[in-house]
């Protein structure tokens, strides 16, 4: 929750949280969202996704309870044909992810690379400066 209060207020807007439930290793059920989403754009942030189904079960609660446009990011997206047609026939419009992984390519899969960020990570190490500044949200 810290996390998302962080982002929250970089972005300027409210949070809610999708609370859930796994049934299986790549099965989730999404149960309830704290916070109310009724007529805004939402934002699902996840650290990964493999087979898309906690975003697409989030997704559609989402919707369910009136979000207006749904979009996802998600650090390392190891996104295979099964996830990518799952991701097609929810309502997430635009799924953004980084490189951080080689996947498969689809429609509405935004990917932003990474090296430069990994690069000055490793010579700020090197240098023994500090890191965590690179990855603030003010």
């Amino acid at each position: 929750i810290k996390m998302t209060h962080a982002f929250s207020k970089a972005l300027g807007s409210n949070f809610a949280i999708v609370a859930k439930h796994r049934t299986s290793a790549t099965e989730v059920e999404a149960l309830n969202v704290i916070g109310n989403v009724e007529n805004c754009d939402v934002l699902l942030v996840d650290d990964m996704t493999e087979t898309a189904g906690t975003l697409t079960a989030a997704a559609r609660l989402l919707k369910e309870r009136g979000a207006r446009r749904i979009f996802a990011a998600v650090s390392h997206a190891l996104l295979n044909e099964k996830a990518l047609a799952r991701l097609a026939g929810s309502p997430i419009e635009e799924l953004i992810c980084t490189d951080s992984v080689p996947m498969a390519k689809g429609g509405g899969v935004t990917t932003l690379g990474i090296a430069d960020l990994l690069g000055e990570a490793i010579r700020r190490i090197h240098g023994g400066e500090s890191v965590t500044s690179l990855f603030k949200v003010s």
